[in-house]
């Protein structure tokens, strides 16, 4: 694929270390217990120690970011919630009284909400950035445009402006601190987006795509379906990640893309909350095959699509909750696994 000269995919090479990995898998074999007693969280061990490229991985200075934007589709119905929740969801995570509020103040996560395209002014003009205080999330403004358009008439964005909003997920996690990523989401609509983008992709039927999400009744989720089949009809020419993504939206997804693609290139450990943090993760790996390799991901939603979009990446969650608020709650749940993991490989007495 040919990009603009302005923008440019980082590399991301295979993490693929046969030698590392059989070092990590003897260290935890040597542990007082029985070989593979621990599970699942051996696994993990070895993940993070391949991702970080050592036998002694420590998870430094967790960056929780939440992405927000809203969606030009959320016109036609598509959501049981009209686009003005999205902002007030985002004041409430501010506000510190979300549950990915609660839950980043219980395990210290540093939580930033990144407002890249809410139909709301939340600082004053030329203000780009708020610092938290007393526990509250840091909120900062990298707005595209004030939500997308409505990919049932037009594409949501044009392809520039989808690229703008990548380069600015790039420039984010450039700037943050740590080596570890949390990612969440949260708009009106942004799961009907998540749905265009796992059936053009993944070639799969929009029927089997779309769930649920904000509480739809069976009647509501046929009106859904019906509704993103015309979409995906109208873009049937958008085949490559990058024209579905400015096909489908939104602009939370295509910054969090940016954001996933700079954290696998600077070996970042990633853990994924939900169906739209994946749609995100599977766009980047259309980018750059080796970017699931750096993503841990956090629970089973419980929708189909979900599980579809796991199998999609070859992913197995650790937590299966039935959760499905998207907001990144589930990865700061599942956050202390990862910490788990690191502890055991470190702490852990060895039998000799």
């Amino acid at each position: 694929m040919t990009m603009p000269i302005q923008f440019s995919l980082p590399s991301i090479p295979d993490l693929g270390d046969a030698a590392l990995a059989m070092d990590l898998q003897h260290v935890l074999d040597c542990k007082t217990k029985p070989q593979g007693a621990l599970g699942q969280l051996e696994v993990l061990a070895v993940q993070l120690g391949l991702i970080l490229g050592t036998e002694t991985p420590r998870l430094v200075a967790p960056q929780l970011l939440v992405f927000a934007g809203d969606h030009g589709l959320a016109a036609q119905g598509v959501s049981a919630y009209t686009s003005d929740a999205t902002w007030q969801m985002v004041n409430n995570i501010l506000a510190g009284g979300a549950a990915v509020s609660v839950l980043a103040r219980q395990h210290g996560l540093a939580l930033t909400v990144v407002d890249c395209g809410v139909q709301h002014d939340f600082l004053p003009a030329g203000q780009t950035e708020r610092a938290g205080a007393d526990g509250l999330p840091n909120l900062l403004i990298r707005k595209s445009a004030a939500g997308t358009a409505d990919s049932s008439q037009q594409p949501a964005m044009t392809v520039e402006q989808c690229q703008q909003a990548m380069a600015q997920g790039l420039a984010l996690v450039q700037a943050m601190p740590g080596n570890a990523l949390l990612l969440g989401d949260t708009g009106i609509g942004n799961s009907s987006s998540a749905s265009l983008l796992l059936a053009r992709l993944a070639e799969l039927d929009i029927t089997v795509c779309t769930g649920t999400h904000t509480g739809l009744d069976a009647d509501a989720v046929l009106r859904k379906t019906t509704i993103l089949a015309r979409v995906l009809q109208r873009h049937a020419h958008a085949a490559g990640p990058m024209a579905a993504l400015a096909a489908f939206g939104g602009y939370e997804i295509a910054t969090m893309v940016g954001a996933v693609l700079q954290a696998a290139h600077e070996r970042r450990v990633m853990l994924v909350d939900g169906f739209t943090a994946s749609a995100a993760v599977m766009v980047a790996q259309a980018f750059a095959p080796h970017v699931v390799q750096r993503c841990v991901f956090a629970h089973h939603s419980g929708e189909r699509n979900h599980a579809l979009m796991m199998d999609r990446l070859g992913a197995e969650p650790l937590l299966s909750m039935g959760l499905r608020s998207g907001d990144g709650s589930g990865a700061a749940l599942a956050w202390p696994l990862l910490e788990s993991a690191c502890r055991v490989l470190n702490e852990m007495a060895t039998r000799e």
